[in-house]
């Protein structure tokens, strides 16, 4: 089998719209020095609340690992078409989510997924705002925090909502479970194999963000898109052809 697709032999595609993918053509995207931006949203408005907790040791890793970060508070955010998406709440958001180039998401379990709090969030992130993206090829961590035994039941369903968001989700995770005495009165997680993991996944997102920015927009350029582009093409070149035949009809 040779290395590029015979389009005779695949009647249903049009050929100008599809691509072979190349090595070179990574290496032909631009190459950032700034800062990886990371978004940070967690779950939850209690007081004490354990995924702000998480969020801000987050926070810190990433700000040690090199990363600019932003974490947003949910705190006066309304519920998704309570308000007009001219909300200065909801833009903060999506100003944030447009300025980012990877997410972390941290989520407490309630009713075994994740809280309101935190999907009011994501819903006031459109797929689509004109021609921007808010999170389009962004990377993303995923974590959860849970009241007694160990549950993934979270983690799996912002895995979920991610790949639906059109992100890029890091393979590991982080699920701290009774996460209430993982936590000093100051509000720092003390040493523990689930701080451990979460080191790992901050480590791992700054790793995937330096490896996807500058790339996403090649990586998340699909066939169907180029083929709606390619029909709406022809289809103005043959709106063209007709009025330049009336045209002349008109003028003999």
């Amino acid at each position: 089998m040779s290395g590029t697709s015979d389009v005779q032999d695949l009647p249903n595609v049009i050929p100008g719209a599809l691509e072979m993918p190349t090595a070179e053509k990574l290496k032909e995207c631009p190459t950032l020095t700034h800062r990886p931006r990371i978004l940070i949203l967690y779950g939850s408005l209690r007081p004490q609340s354990f995924s702000r907790k998480l969020a801000l040791e987050a926070q810190r890793l990433l700000e040690q690992l090199g990363a600019d970060t932003r974490l947003f508070d949910p705190h006066a955010l309304p519920m998704l078409d309570s308000v007009p998406a001219t909300h200065p709440k909801v833009q903060e958001l999506r100003q944030a989510s447009l300025w980012s180039e990877g997410h972390v998401w941290v989520s407490p379990e309630r009713h075994g997924t994740l809280t309101a709090v935190f999907k009011n969030q994501i819903d006031w992130l459109p797929l689509e705002d004109g021609s921007v993206r808010p999170t389009q090829g962004r990377t993303l961590a995923v974590m959860q925090v849970c009241g007694g035994s160990q549950s993934f039941n979270v983690v799996n369903a912002l895995r979920v909502l991610g790949r639906w968001m059109r992100m890029v989700t890091i393979p590991n995770q982080s699920s701290v479970a009774k996460a209430w005495q993982e936590f000093d009165d100051a509000g720092r997680m003390r040493p523990s194999p689930y701080y451990d993991r979460v080191v790992d996944v901050m480590e791992e997102l700054v790793k995937f963000t330096l490896l996807v920015r500058g790339r996403s927009d090649y990586l998340v350029n699909r066939y169907s898109e180029r083929k709606g582009a390619v029909e709406a093409a022809a289809l103005a070149a043959a709106a063209g052809v007709v009025e330049t035949d009336l045209s002349e009809e008109e003028s003999a």
